[in-house]
């Protein structure tokens, strides 16, 4: 594509961070690099200027209960925005709301339709008041709904294509993109200052970043630290990061007696990130609703070995005893794992040397080329008047809409 126009619509964006965030971020600095002009569609957040160029803002409402403004996707200015801006192709980064208003566009615009399947929705499925098993129908409905309307899918990992192949039939038009990684701040930073600020000189830093909400595990990783603890007293786990369940996890971390060996940090820029994990001597993670496992790959760049709960994402970059030790889902092989690493030395330096050479393996430049290649697909598909095959004899389409009202 030659100095293409495409259109990111995300539902939450700077000043927050998270994996969407960081991934829409990722690829619009590479592809502008590469020439392309890139937009972003998000969400309105008080009392935030945007400092980068093109960023075009729909109206939200900012609730006690939610940790994001919720997008208003309607916007009279963005409607008349649009065709002066001659795109090329629109990417869509979630279903709903703005996902919506994507669709909508792609569609009066007759443009071709993009969409990243970011995450295990029926995961989030806790967040609707409804019945769960319900909410799960409901999300897979809506999510093979809109796939429907799209003329390519995005996957961060192998084992997300997979699970859509399995959950929605979806084989063709589909095509797994890492978010990549600019590796030049992980190669510059030194986190030997931070440790002096924190008053970290003496301890053995544990690290880990992640929202702070019930589908990221973290009662399985906090469940394992008294034992390491008992072993190691000067561990001390960090946390990067905030959310919802940030008070049911403190007073969870009470209740263990570990309130001094576990630090809440709240949320850091991300530029501040790296400084971070080079501060620390081991990344921890225990997820299993992951779909790339990006902060993992991060931590790798830093040269971190990491112990992680073997789950979906995580797999995809972790290699087993070769740049990563994996563990069950249970805290006391999460503990007995951070134990085996903590006394090997030589096995941490193996873990480190082989962390960065694999994080080196997804870099931001080759992995937008890749998703440039992506977009010809979908300009192809659509002007063969070709979208995303779903196989509707799936038991998610069971599911339908009235089943809502009985």
């Amino acid at each position: 594509m030659e100095r293409g126009h495409i259109a990111h619509f995300t539902n939450t964006y700077r000043p927050f961070t998270n994996g969407i965030v960081r991934s829409v971020s990722s690829f619009r600095q590479a592809m502008t690099e590469l020439g392309h002009n890139v937009f972003v569609f998000a969400q309105q957040v008080k009392d935030y200027t945007d400092e980068e160029p093109f960023v075009f803002r729909y109206p939200s409402i900012e609730l006690p209960s939610q940790a994001y403004p919720l997008t208003i996707p309607y916007s009279p200015f963005v409607d008349t925005l649009l065709p002066s801006l001659k795109l090329d192709v629109i990417h869509a980064h979630h279903p709903v709301l703005l996902g919506q208003a994507a669709a909508h566009q792609a569609k009066e615009l007759d443009l071709p339709l993009v969409f990243t399947h970011h995450t295990r929705y029926q995961e989030y499925s806790h967040y609707v008041p409804l019945p769960e098993e319900l909410a799960k129908k409901l999300i897979d409905r809506w999510v093979g709904d809109y796939m429907a309307q799209c003329h390519h899918i995005v996957v961060p990992s192998p084992s997300t294509r997979d699970a859509l192949a399995e959950r929605y039939g979806v084989t063709e038009g589909v095509t797994v993109v890492p978010t990549g990684i600019d590796l030049m701040p992980f190669a510059e930073v030194d986190g030997r200052s931070l440790r002096q600020e924190q008053g970290w000189q003496d301890n053995i830093i544990l690290i880990s970043v992640g929202r702070l909400a019930e589908e990221k595990n973290w009662h399985t990783l906090l469940a394992a630290m008294p034992l390491v603890i008992e072993a190691y007293p000067e561990v001390k786990l960090v946390i990067l990061g905030d959310g919802d369940d940030r008070g049911k996890l403190e007073k969870y971390v009470e209740e263990l007696a570990i309130t001094q060996q576990v630090q809440f940090t709240g949320n850091i820029p991300f530029a501040e990130v790296p400084r971070y994990l080079k501060a620390a001597d081991l990344f921890c993670f225990a997820s299993i609703s992951e779909t790339q496992g990006l902060v993992t790959l991060e931590a790798m760049a830093a040269g971190l070995p990491v112990v992680a709960v073997r789950g979906s994402g995580t797999v995809d970059v972790v290699e087993d005893g070769v740049d990563g030790i994996l563990t069950d889902n249970d805290s006391t092989a999460v503990a007995t794992a951070l134990l085996a690493l903590l006394g090997n030395q030589e096995k941490q330096q193996q873990l480190r040397l082989a962390a960065q050479k694999k994080a080196g393996q997804f870099n931001q430049l080759s992995q937008a080329q890749n998703l440039l290649e992506v977009y010809e697909q979908a300009i192809t598909a659509h002007k063969g008047g070709h979208v995303v095959k779903i196989d509707r004899h799936r038991p998610i389409f069971d599911f339908e809409w009235q089943d809502l009202f009985n």
